[in-house]
C-alpha cells in the first residue's frame, strides 16, 4: 500500500473524513489535476455498518461489516477494499479532515506524535468529530508508521479574522488561554470561495451557507473569511440536525440547578438531543420534516429558516453589504423549499430567486437568482475532499528532492 512497499507503482492520495457514524474516503491521482479514482464510505457505524465504495465511473459495491465494527475496523475495511480493487496503486500520503486546529494550527500539517498530542487536547471542543478524526490517524500510524499523514483543519480558513470577530466579551486572560471564536466548516468554505471566484468573479462580498446536518454561514470578502456563525465549539450559530445552535449561556446553568442533569448530560442534550430533532420530536432530517404534516415538524423548519436568514443578515455587517449568497451542503444543495423560504425572508436585502431555477435539478453549480436581482444566488456542491487532496499534493511537491 505504501511507497516503501511498491516504489514503482502509480502514486495516489487517500483522503479520509472520519466521523462518529461514518468514515468517508476518496482516492486521487497524486499528479496533475487530481483526478478522483475511487471513493465511498462506511456508513451506520455502531448500528450495522456497511461499506459502499466504487471506482470512478463504476457502480458502487456494498459490503456488510460486523454489526459491532468500530471506526478502526471501518478504516481497515476501506484499506482492504482499496487493496482488492486498485492493487496497482501506491498510496503516497493520506490527508485527513480534522475539525479543530485551535490557535496553533492554521495550515495543513504533517502529523507526528507531538502534533497528535496537541490536537487531542482539543477533543472537548469538538466531541462529535475530533476524537474520531484523530482515531483514524492513530490507526493508520499503527498499520503504516512510515506513511505520511496530513491534517487539514476546518478552523484554518478562519485563522485571520479581525479581533472584533474573534473575541468573546470575557476577561483577556481567558482569551489568551484559548477561549475565543474559531469558526468551522473551513474546508468547505475554502472550496466554495474558490468556486465563487471562478463562477462570479465580480462578487467580492459573499455569504456562504453550508447547510447540512451540521450547518453554518460564513462571511467572505475577496476570498478571505471575516466571520462565521460557528464559534468556540460546533454548537453555535444555527440549529442543526441534533445540535442546539444559538443558546443563552444561562440555560446550562439553569439546567444544572433545576433539572438534576450534570455537565455530561447537558452536553449530550445540546449535541445529540436538540436542534431539528429536539424541536420536532420526530427527526433530525429535513427531508423527513418536509414530508411530515405534524405541527412540530413545521415549527422546527420555521426555526431553522428564521435562524439561517438571521445569520446571513448578520454576516452582511462583517462584509459591509452582500453581492452573492451561496447554498451548499445536503440541505443547501437539495432542499428547494428551504432555499425559497430563506430567500423570501431576505427579500429586503435583495435576495430574490427565480422559482424555476431554484426548483431545477442537476448536480453541478448553478445560478438561481431572479433576473436583475441585486444579489447573485448560487447553488454549489461543496467538495472538502479536493481541498484536502490539494494540500497533500503540495506536501508531495515540497518533499520531492531538488533536481
Amino acid at each position: 500500500m505504501t511507497g516503501a512497499a511498491k516504489t514503482t507503482a502509480p502514486m495516489a492520495i487517500l483522503v479520509i473524513n472520519a466521523g462518529s457514524s461514518s468514515l468517508k474516503f476518496a482516492l486521487f491521482e497524486s499528479s496533475g489535476a487530481l483526478r478522483q479514482l475511487a471513493g465511498g464510505q462506511v456508513e451506520r457505524i455502531g448500528r450495522g455498518p456497511r461499506l459502499r465504495a466504487a471506482r470512478d465511473g463504476e457502480s458502487p459495491q456494498l459490503r456488510e461489516l460486523a454489526v459491532d465494527a468500530d471506526q478502526a475496523q471501518a478504516l481497515d475495511a476501506v484499506l482492504g477494499w482499496i487493496e482488492a480493487n486498485l492493487p496497482e496503486l501506491c498510496i503516497a500520503v493520506v490527508g485527513h479532515r480534522v475539525v479543530h486546529g485551535g490557535s496553533d494550527f492554521v495550515a495543513p500539517v504533517v502529523v507526528d506524535e507531538a502534533v497528535l498530542a496537541r490536537l487531542e487536547q482539543l477533543d472537548p471542543l469538538a466531541p462529535l468529530h475530533q476524537p474520531h478524526n484523530l482515531a483514524a490517524i492513530r490507526r493508520l500510524r499503527a498499520l503504516h508508521p512510515d506513511l505520511a499523514q496530513i491534517a487539514c483543519f476546518d478552523t484554518a480558513f478562519h485563522a485571520h479574522w479581525p479581533d472584533r470577530a474573534r473575541r468573546f466579551a470575557l476577561p483577556r486572560t481567558l482569551h489568551d488561554a484559548g477561549v475565543r471564536r474559531y469558526g468551522f466548516h473551513g474546508l468547505s468554505y475554502e472550496f466554495l470561495a474558490g468556486e465563487v471566484a471562478r463562477l462570479a468573479p465580480q462578487a467580492r462580498r459573499c455569504v456562504l451557507a453550508h447547510l447540512g446536518s451540521g450547518a453554518s454561514v460564513c462571511a467572505v470578502r475577496d476570498g478571505v473569511s471575516l466571520d462565521c456563525s460557528l464559534g468556540f465549539t460546533a454548537l453555535d450559530g444555527l440549529p442543526m440536525g441534533t445540535r442546539c445552535g444559538p443558546l443563552d449561556p444561562g440555560v446550562p446553568f439553569h439546567l444544572l440547578r433545576t433539572s438534576g442533569m450534570d455537565a455530561d448530560a447537558i452536553e449530550s442534550l445540546l449535541y445529540h438531543g436538540s436542534g431539528l430533532l429536539g424541536v420536532s420530536g420526530l427527526s433530525a432530517d429535513v427531508r423527513d420534516l418536509l414530508a411530515s404534516d405534524a405541527t412540530e415538524a413545521r415549527e422546527a423548519l420555521d426555526l431553522f429558516v428564521y435562524q439561517c436568514a438571521r445569520q446571513i443578515a448578520a454576516m452582511t455587517v462583517a462584509l459591509g453589504g452582500i453581492e452573492a449568497l451561496v447554498f451548499a451542503g445536503g440541505i443547501g444543495e437539495n432542499a428547494v423549499p428551504i432555499r425559497a423560504e430563506i430567500a423570501a425572508a431576505l427579500d429586503w436585502l435583495g435576495v430574490r430567486l427565480d422559482a424555476a431555477a431554484n426548483a431545477g435539478g442537476g448536480h453541478g453549480a448553478r445560478v438561481i437568482n431572479a433576473t436583475n436581482a441585486p444579489v447573485q444566488v448560487l447553488v454549489i456542491p461543496t467538495d472538502e475532499e479536493i481541498v484536502i487532496a490539494r494540500a497533500c499534493q503540495s506536501h508531495l511537491a515540497a518533499s520531492m528532492p531538488a533536481a
